[in-house]
């Protein structure tokens, strides 16, 4: 089966339809989504400042991170659902969106970047060298660019394919 047939048949189950023909179901699953990129968003904000000396410059990066990083990833974990719930409202309408597919691509993109960042040398290694620090590395602070860039992108993106979603 070809992943548009895929879709096609996704588009057929239970939960796809209750979705799409409930009244309350999608826009409370898309409210959902679009609080929990508000939480995820904000709090990814406050750390990607920090490592580029703006924001928070008063505190150690490793506090900031302590602090908002469970935070961070519980925004994460709801977007993500809450996310594929919305896509399980019209699959094969979002398999058809320009859109849906560079916003895919892009967050792997991030997911890529937050992963290297997390699992580098840089951030478990030489975080106390640097902790402290109002100026971190050039590498967080490259890190921390790409993220503002492409979550900017990626929710630019996601709402563009509300209006450009094939018939």
């Amino acid at each position: 089966m070809s992943l548009l047939g895929t879709m096609q048949w996704l588009e057929t189950t239970q939960a796809s339809v209750w979705l799409r023909e409930s009244l309350w179901g999608y826009p409370i699953v898309e409210s959902i989504h679009v609080l929990s990129l508000t939480l995820f968003f904000g709090f990814a904000i406050l750390l990607d400042l920090r490592l580029l000396g703006i924001g928070l410059r008063h505190t150690k990066v490793s506090e900031v991170a302590e602090r908002i990083l469970p935070w961070t990833f519980a925004g994460a974990a709801i977007v993500v659902a809450s996310g594929l719930l919305l896509f399980l409202g019209d699959p094969a309408k979002f398999y058809g969106s320009i859109f849906m597919r560079v916003k895919f691509a892009l967050l792997g993109l991030a997911a890529l970047n937050a992963w290297l960042f997390h699992r580098s040398a840089t951030w478990v290694k030489r975080l106390s060298q640097w902790d402290g620090a109002t100026a971190t590395p050039i590498r967080a602070k490259a890190a921390a660019i790409a993220s503002l860039f492409l979550w900017c992108v990626i929710i630019g993106t996601g709402r563009w394919i509300a209006y450009f979603l094939p018939a």
